[in-house]
């Protein structure tokens, strides 16, 4: 069994990344971290290591239970890594998940045309003719 595998192709392995390249990336981005200090895609990842990922504005963290250079089933994640990351962190998802809710409804999208033109005429600004009678108490 191995004692050391590359950080990409574990990240990769126990289906943090999509692709092998998607986690190489995110490496080469600064978003990868081993004990607060940004990895190369090359560097060695070896078991007890913790895996700190930057997906904004959340900061993931997990544990290396076991190694493999394999992409596995889903189910076998579990025995592999350990999801460490803090509550207050967990916590921002659940504030994402609640900002998310308060934006416009779903399938509304872009303003109509009237509704464009509704918005324009409320911010336009408008100007006093010249043939605006200024003589107030005059009648």
């Amino acid at each position: 069994m191995k004692t050391e595998v590359r950080i990409d192709k574990w990240l990769w392995a126990v289906r943090l990344f999509k692709t092998r390249s998607l986690a190489a990336e995110a490496c080469k981005k600064g978003k990868v971290f081993i004990a607060g200090v940004a990895v190369k895609p090359s560097r060695n990842v070896k078991v007890g290591d913790v895996i700190q990922i930057r997906k904004n504005p959340v900061m993931y963290s997990f544990e290396v239970l076991a190694l493999s250079e394999n992409r596995m089933n889903a189910k076998l994640v579990p025995g592999f890594m350990r999801d460490v990351t803090t509550p207050d962190q967990l916590e921002l998802i659940e504030l994402g998940k609640l900002a998310g809710n308060v934006s416009r409804a779903r399938g509304t999208g872009r303003p109509t045309k009237k509704e464009r033109r509704d918005l324009d005429d409320f911010v336009a600004p408008h100007y006093i003719d010249e043939d605006f009678d200024w003589d107030f108490d005059d009648e």
